[in-house]
This record gives C-alpha cells, sequence and structure tokens, in this order.
C-alpha cells in the first residue's frame, strides 16, 4: 500500500476537511480527492460520507484509519530500531513555530543542531498560533512550537522557557536614564502597537489591564504588522512598546534600542513546545526532542 495515500487520508480524517488538508500536505484540492478516490477504488468502498462541508468516516474509513495509525507507529519503531542499531541520525524533520520564536529562537537551534546532526533536514514553517496548531493536528508538522496562551485541543504542551516581554526605547528617548517606569506611565507616551488580533497585542492588552491601564487609555501613535516594523518605528522615535526580550536582542547589543524595567513586575509569557498524543515519533525526532531538552537557551539570548 502506498504509504503517501495513506497520509492523505489520515489528514483529511483529522482536519476534517479536504481543503485544509491539500493545504497542509502542499497540494491541490483535486489531488487530494484523486488520492481519496484511488484509495475507494482499492477497497471497491467509500471511505468518507460528504453532506455539504461535513465529512464524516464511513465504517470502512473508520476501520482503515485504525489499521494507517498502526502502520505508522510501525514505521516509527522499526526507524527508531534500525537508527539504534546503526548509530545513524539522519533524515527529515518538519518544525512549525508562531512568528516570535521562529523568527527569532528556533534559528540558533536549529543551526546548533545541525552541527552535531549534520545529514537531518530540518524544515521550519512560521504562522500564526492557530495555524500552527491545524498544521499540528493534521500531521503537517511534526511539532510545533508557540509563545503564550495554549490551546491544547488534543495536543500535549510543555513549557520549554519564560519569555520576558520588555519595553522598549529609543536609544535618546527621555526615559533613557530611569531604571524603572510604572505600568501606569505608558499611558503618557506614543505607543506602538501590532494589529487587531495578535497574540502578541492581546497578552499586552491583559498585562495592562491588570495594572489598570485601560487600552482606550494608550496613546497609539502607530499600529504595525510586524515586530520587525514595531522595531525600526521605535528606533526612529515615533513610540514606545513592547516585545520579546529575544526579538530585541540584536538591536539591544548594538545599542540602537534600549530597555527599561516595569516597577510593577516582569511581564512573562512562555514558549511551549506542542506535540500530538501518539507514539509514532521518529527516530530524527527523538534525538531533536532530545537535543532541545538540553539547549543553553540563557546563553543563547546573552549572546
Amino acid at each position: 500500500m502506498d504509504d503517501h495515500k495513506l497520509k492523505v487520508f489520515c489528514t483529511v480524517v483529522e482536519t476534517k476537511s479536504f481543503s485544509k488538508a491539500s493545504e497542509i500536505i502542499r497540494l491541490t484540492q483535486p489531488a487530494v480527492s484523486l488520492q481519496i478516490q484511488a484509495l475507494e477504488e482499492t477497497y471497491g468502498t467509500k471511505l468518507f460520507n460528504r453532506s455539504g462541508c461535513l465529512i464524516t468516516m464511513t465504517p470502512a474509513g473508520e476501520t482503515l484509519y485504525r489499521y494507517a495509525k498502526e502502520i505508522s507507529a510501525l514505521y516509527s519503531d522499526a526507524e527508531k530500531e534500525i537508527g539504534k542499531l546503526t548509530g545513524h541520525v539522519k533524515g527529515a524533520i518538519i518544525l512549525g513555530a508562531s512568528s516570535t520564536i521562529g523568527n527569532y529562537v528556533m534559528p540558533s537551534v536549529i543551526s546548533d543542531f545541525r552541527k552535531k546532526f549534520p545529514t537531518v533536514k530540518v524544515h521550519l514553517l512560521i504562522g500564526n498560533s492557530k495555524s500552527i496548531v491545524e498544521y499540528l493536528a493534521g500531521g503537517g508538522i511534526d511539532v510545533g512550537f508557540i509563545e503564550g496562551e495554549v490551546n491544547k485541543q488534543k495536543l500535549v504542551a510543555e513549557k520549554i522557557i519564560s519569555d520576558e516581554m520588555v519595553l522598549i526605547i529609543s536609544a535618546n528617548h527621555p526615559w533613557i536614564k530611569r531604571h524603572n517606569v510604572p505600568v501606569s506611565e505608558l499611558s503618557k507616551e506614543p505607543f506602538i502597537l501590532r494589529e487587531e488580533g495578535s497574540g502578541t497585542r492581546q497578552m499586552i492588552e491583559k498585562y495592562l489591564a491588570k495594572h489598570n491601564v485601560l487600552p482606550q487609555s494608550i496613546k497609539i501613535a502607530l499600529i504595525m504588522g510586524s515586530t520587525e516594523s514595531i522595531k525600526s518605528a521605535v528606533e526612529n522615535g515615533l513610540g514606545i512598546s513592547i516585545v520579546s526580550k529575544w526579538a530585541a536582542k540584536k538591536e539591544l547589543r548594538y545599542g540602537t534600542l534600549k530597555t527599561v524595567s516595569f516597577k510593577e513586575d516582569k511581564f512573562l509569557r512562555d514558549f511551549s513546545l506542542l506535540r500530538r498524543k501518539t507514539r509514532d515519533i521518529s527516530h530524527t525526532l527523538e534525538n531533536f526532542l532530545e537535543f532541545l531538552k538540553s539547549y543553553p537557551f540563557d546563553k543563547a539570548l546573552n549572546s
């Protein structure tokens, strides 16, 4: 049996959508339909009931799905056993990450991992947290990394490290000599925010509200669609903002941005690893996760 067809089938089952499955597997929707049609012709029966946008498995589909997951687990077990016998770690892993951890943390992790395992290919997909959860649930990525609050659904979430959100100001801002500022004083300065719906923006608004600073009291100078554009605007004196310390790492080192502490408390969130609840983890992914557990994040942040 063609295991690629089984992978397509399982992705349709797990996403309950031909269109989402096509996006995750990176095939056109007609190509996904052809793969399912080929399986149905092989077994001489329908695998899905289709009623408008609703897709459910037939009894035959449920049986095939159960065996397909067992086959996938057996593939992983065989790979692990052979890897242990040969001592070789090779193949490919596909990681998904939301913007901050994907752009500012994972590149150094992946680089150091490949120095240790040069024959492994690592693919990194960056998207918002919702899309990363969807890709993971549908089997389009092996593991996901997201920042902030986690909607676990049918996934396993594990905290990797804490991420400190810091107040950034330009190098010639009047606050440059201050050790800290009360959160209430943020309402006195032009503030640069991410766009509506951004997870980072939601966390900032939640933190401000915790300290009795309502969104309507903030003087919003600009709304930007990326952390990079926010940093550039702050560097040019257009306002202040709050970003991950990881995101400001380079600018802090070169002195183009400065940080000021909050008087009340640190603004922390979690970087989390997301995995599916399954035993079919490849030998290569197993080695990556072991590498991740002992990775010196503090050293990487301060280098």
